[in-house]
C-alpha cells in the first residue's frame, strides 16, 4: 500500500503548527470570532492631563497709597488666615521705617500695631531716640497674626518681596528691623547675627540703611538684652536728625 499515511498525516500536521507558530497564532481557540487578516489596531494613546497653571503673582501696586490698600484686599498670602488685617501707618516721606514680624494679639481690636505693653515699650524706645509714632512709618511683614505668632514658611519668601516693595516705596533713610522674622524677610539672616551693624538695602528709589533689633516682645521677657537694644538704636540713628 505504500507508504505509512498516518505517519504523513502527524507531520504535515507538525509543520502546519509550526508555521502557525512562527506566524504569531498563539490560540487554536477565543472567546470572540477574530478576523486574521484584519489589519492591527493601533494602540490606546494614554491620556495626560494638561499642567496645572503656573501662578504668577500680580504686579505690585506703584504708588504708597495704592500699595496700603492692595494689602488690606483678598490678593495677598494672609487672605485665608483669620483675624484682622492691619495696615501700615506713618507719613510716606518718614526718615525712618520700623518693620516687625505681625500684629500682636491685642493689635486686632485696637485696629494698629504695637499696642498693649509691647507698644508702650516700643513708645519709650522711639521717644529715647527723639522719634514717635507720627515721625516714623510702622508696617509688618504679616498683615495679619499667624498662628502661634509664627510666620509659616510657605509664604514667607512672598511676604518677603512684598516688604522689600514697600520699603522702596518708602524709601526712608533707615530701616529698624525687629525680631527674627523682620531680619529674614529683609536681610535673609536671622536677627542675631545681622545686630550690631549698618546694613545697606538697594531699591528702585536709591538706598537705605538697615539696623536689626530685638522685638519689644523679647525684650519684655529678657530685660538685660536692653542695654544691646540700646546701642542698636543709637546706631540707626547715627549721622541722621530726628
Amino acid at each position: 500500500m505504500g507508504a505509512d499515511q498516518h505517519l504523513d498525516w502527524m507531520s504535515s500536521a507538525a509543520s502546519a503548527l509550526d508555521w502557525w507558530q512562527e506566524a504569531g497564532v498563539d490560540v487554536l481557540v477565543d472567546d470572540a470570532p477574530r478576523d486574521w487578516l484584519a489589519e492591527p489596531m493601533a494602540a490606546p494613546v494614554a491620556f495626560v492631563a494638561p499642567a496645572a497653571p503656573v501662578h504668577v503673582p500680580a504686579a505690585l501696586p506703584e504708588t504708597l497709597a495704592d500699595f496700603i490698600a492692595w494689602r488690606m484686599g483678598d490678593a495677598v498670602p494672609e487672605v485665608e488666615w483669620r483675624g484682622v488685617s492691619i495696615a501700615a501707618a506713618g507719613p510716606p516721606e518718614a526718615q525712618v521705617m520700623v518693620l516687625v514680624d505681625c500684629p500682636d494679639k491685642d493689635d486686632g481690636a485696637a485696629g494698629m500695631l504695637m499696642t498693649g505693653p509691647t507698644g508702650a515699650l516700643f513708645d519709650r524706645m522711639l521717644a529715647a531716640i527723639g522719634l514717635s509714632r507720627e515721625t516714623i512709618h510702622l508696617a509688618a511683614v504679616c498683615a495679619k497674626r499667624p498662628v502661634a505668632g509664627r510666620m509659616p514658611r510657605e509664604v514667607e519668601t512672598r511676604l518677603a518681596e512684598i516688604s522689600k516693595h514697600h520699603i522702596g516705596l518708602v524709601a526712608p533713610k533707615r530701616l529698624l528691623l525687629l525680631g527674627n522674622a523682620a531680619s529674614r524677610a529683609i536681610l535673609r539672616a536671622e536677627m542675631p547675627g545681622t545686630r550690631g551693624s549698618l546694613h545697606r538695602f538697594n531699591h528702585k528709589r536709591g538706598e537705605t540703611e538697615v539696623v536689626a533689633s530685638f522685638h519689644p516682645r523679647f525684650l519684655i521677657e529678657k530685660p538685660a538684652a536692653k542695654a544691646e537694644a540700646w546701642k542698636d538704636l543709637q546706631l540707626l540713628m547715627g549721622g541722621i536728625s530726628a
